[in-house]
């Protein structure tokens, strides 16, 4: 009879290995690029990681043209819209009136690209054609434009060309804001130098007041940091003034009169000369 211990160490292994297996299930397949992974430009690469905030996000869009047409388009962006099939699809067209399903694209071959406010995902090898496009693999292209604080919206269909001999394919819209360019900044020179100046100032007058306080000990004006520099300075600065700013000179009398200054002015000395003995 086995021991409890041993029972439980073979418990443990299984369930390492249940988790193990459910993580491997759960991880799903991204975007790959067509060509061999060298070819892959650095952009490529950016521009897929660009997308990544669209990949947890499902795109539905109902088409109905009659009694002919009832279908709906399935969107994932670098996902698979059924990864229990594990066929690759990325966007898939589900017939409503016989529910089957058609992958117009697929992930694994994916191509992608920008310009200033758009990024265009294509996913090539979907299922064939059958009498259309001389039997070619369909193609999905998603025009994905700028549209700033949506993260995405408006998914529709906008044709399928399918009327050629060959490069037939399937367009699609929709608005995010992951396709836009990042904002510049709108400050200008002076603003930063400013807003600098500002905070360092800021710094220095809340530092040196605790530092004063707390650790010098100072009360009242004294806490603030270098007060009697800046107590000379700011006498400086006003002796300067004084000495540049005034036109007349110093020893020169007032402009003004106070009231009264006549009357207290000075008195005559012949008016005490009746007052001497003769």
């Amino acid at each position: 009879m086995s021991s409890p211990c041993h029972t439980s160490r073979v418990l443990l292994v299984f369930v390492a290995l249940a988790v193990g297996v459910g993580a491997e299930e759960v991880k799903e397949k991204s975007c790959d690029l067509v060509g061999d992974e060298n070819s892959e430009s650095q952009m490529e690469r950016a521009l897929l990681t660009k997308l990544e905030p669209l990949s947890q996000i499902r795109f539905n869009v109902t088409v109905k043209n009659g009694k002919t047409e009832n279908y709906i388009y399935q969107l994932r962006v670098c996902r698979e819209v059924n990864s229990s099939l594990h066929d690759f699809g990325g966007l898939v067209q589900t017939d409503r009136q016989n529910g089957k399903s058609t992958v117009i694209g697929r992930i694994n071959e994916t191509q992608v690209f920008n310009g200033s406010d758009w990024i265009m995902l294509i996913y090539r090898g979907g299922d064939s054609y059958g009498s259309h496009c001389s039997g070619e693999k369909r193609k999905a292209v998603i025009m994905i434009s700028c549209k700033r604080g949506v993260t995405a919206s408006s998914f529709s269909i906008v044709s399928e060309e399918r009327e050629k001999e060959q490069e037939c394919f399937y367009l699609f819209e929709m608005d995010s804001s992951v396709a836009c360019p990042a904002e510049e900044s709108h400050l200008s020179v002076g603003s930063i130098l400013l807003i600098t100046f500002a905070s360092l100032t800021a710094v220095y007058i809340i530092g040196g007041f605790l530092y004063q306080r707390l650790v010098v000990g100072a009360k009242g004006m004294e806490q603030f940091p270098h007060f009697a520099f800046w107590q000379d300075l700011g006498n400086l600065v006003a002796d300067g003034c004084d000495l540049v700013c005034r036109s007349k000179p110093r020893a020169a009398p007032a402009a003004y009169r106070g009231v009264g200054d006549e009357q207290l002015g000075e008195e005559s000395e012949e008016r005490d000369d009746h007052l001497l003995p003769m």
